[in-house]
């Protein structure tokens, strides 16, 4: 496939270290996302048997150091998710929910007996993590959750519902955050502890080859120091969102990139009225425009992941590279389709199964309106979100 996407040598921009790993994330999604995604996407299947192969790419907590993880920098982060999205952004989101969420909650606010328990397996690929926050009457407004933590002695009991819980059904432990009477609080809960229950959300048409559950929680009962000890508040919960998010700036652009690679190869190879739909000024037109936006969100991944390795990445920073690259995707994505015609409607291709999984990675972690309320609150100084 062409990488004539790069107009601008971005490549240019990254060092000899970044590229060799760019370079390894990409030729495994070559040899073993690839050629299967179509058949996990339409079977609904996530494919565990990966599970030990990115660990061994060092992809799980990669960001983090220490623990047995990778301790690489927020830019290869972020290459590497874009490398993986290029793939489906499912598998791309089990990276995320691995790392950015579960075990960053563990490594940011865990003690350092719950870090040296979990964040090795995890690392490790021998234990999956999911993330408990969203709730079914829940989702962009986390502080009216209703699930409560009670104090019983010196034990926790944990009541409530979880909802769209990645990985839920095949974690080996869960991060899960609900109400105390002192305000919201974190807990690390092994998911054979009695009444945890995961159970897969079914049928779906985006994400499918990814895991999303419900959870119920009945009288889950654990002890004391099965509370994150350095996480009060709503703060906990959304310092590890913002390392979602910044994971999506790139993986967003890695799925548009996959879609218009597809585009572009198909549309020099379909005949249409005697010569290739790439020799037509009108599908020459959309290709330009979509490369432009390509090129565009990669320069605003790569200057927020230089921000983020600095140190000076602010929240309402990641809601533009959100915003933006997420909407650009999805609508690069669909046109990338119509390039196709009826042959795109078919999983032969990627765009429009990118475009499907693009309407949950918009969705999640923060929808379009929630970040354009951000960063009306950042211009104006004005909260608009009641």
């Amino acid at each position: 496939m062409s990488l004539d996407y790069d107009l601008i040598s971005f490549e240019s921009l990254l060092t000899e270290e970044e590229r060799l790993l760019q370079k390894s994330v990409r030729s495994f999604v070559d040899a073993t996302i690839k050629p299967n995604i179509a058949g996990w996407y339409e079977d609904a299947v996530f494919p565990l048997e990966i599970v030990p192969e990115m660990a061994k790419l060092g992809l799980l907590g990669m960001h983090l150091k220490g623990y047995g993880c990778a301790g690489r920098s927020a830019v290869e982060y972020g290459l590497a998710g874009a490398e993986l999205e290029a793939g489906d952004s499912g598998l791309r989101t089990f990276v995320s929910v691995q790392g950015s969420l579960a075990m960053s909650a563990i490594y940011k606010h865990g003690s350092e007996e719950q870090k040296k328990e979990w964040l090795p397996q995890m690392a490790a690929g021998e234990a999956i993590g999911c993330f408990g926050l969203t709730e079914p009457t829940a989702g962009s407004d986390p502080s009216s959750m209703k699930t409560f933590a009670r104090r019983d002695g010196d034990d926790w009991v944990i009541n409530g519902a979880k909802r769209w819980i990645g990985l839920a059904s095949v974690a080996k432990v869960a991060v899960i955050w609900a109400q105390t009477d002192d305000g919201v609080r974190g807990f690390v809960v092994p998911t054979d502890t009695p009444g945890f229950t995961a159970t897969p959300i079914e049928p779906k048409l985006s994400m499918r080859a990814s895991i999303q559950c419900d959870i119920e929680l009945t009288d889950v009962r654990l002890p004391a120091d099965a509370l994150l000890p350095n996480a009060k508040g709503l703060r906990g919960p959304f310092e590890c969102l913002n390392e979602a998010r910044y994971g999506i700036i790139w993986g967003s652009m890695g799925a548009a990139r996959d879609a218009w690679q597809v585009a572009v190869d198909y549309s020099k190879e379909r005949l249409q009225f005697d010569k290739p739909l790439a020799g037509y000024q009108l599908t020459q037109e959309k290709l330009v425009n979509m490369a432009l936006e390509i090129n565009k969100g990669f320069l605003l991944a790569l200057h927020l992941g230089r921000l983020k390795d600095a140190g000076q990445l602010q929240p309402h920073q990641i809601s533009v590279g959100k915003l933006n690259n997420c909407r650009e995707a999805i609508e690069i994505a669909r046109e990338c389709r119509s390039i196709l015609g009826g042959n795109g409607i078919t999983l032969d291709y990627s765009p429009l199964r990118h475009a499907n999984n693009l309407e949950s990675v918009r969705t999640y972690e923060g929808t379009d309106e929630v970040h354009t309320l951000v960063l009306g609150n950042k211009i104006t100084g004005i909260p608009a979100f009641r």
